[in-house]
């Protein structure tokens, strides 16, 4: 995904758990790539949406909220490194 929606969807993360992860899933429908090549982007689309609900339900008990933010700065990280052309290992 873009650097500048990937900071967007860390700052929306950070303040409301689950929303940046969302968006996300929807910006892999509209061609952001992902780290899962092998995985059909539909499949990508339905994981992110199940991550993002994870994290909105568990973010009553703070697990969620630490989660989402961890997700947006792994978001960030991915998209520094395509940015900059660096290989990133998994």
């Amino acid at each position: 995904m873009p650097f500048p929606v990937a900071v967007i969807c860390l700052f929306l993360n950070t303040f409301v758990p689950g929303l940046g992860t969302f968006v996300s899933a929807f910006a892999v429908l509209c061609g952001a790539r992902t780290d899962l090549p092998d995985r059909h982007v539909c499949c990508v689309f339905w994981l992110n949406i199940a991550a993002a609900l994870i994290q909105t339900l568990t973010a009553i008990v703070m697990v969620g909220w630490i989660m989402s933010i961890f997700w947006g700065m792994d978001m960030v990280i991915l998209a520094s490194y395509k940015e900059q052309g660096i290989p990133q290992q998994l």
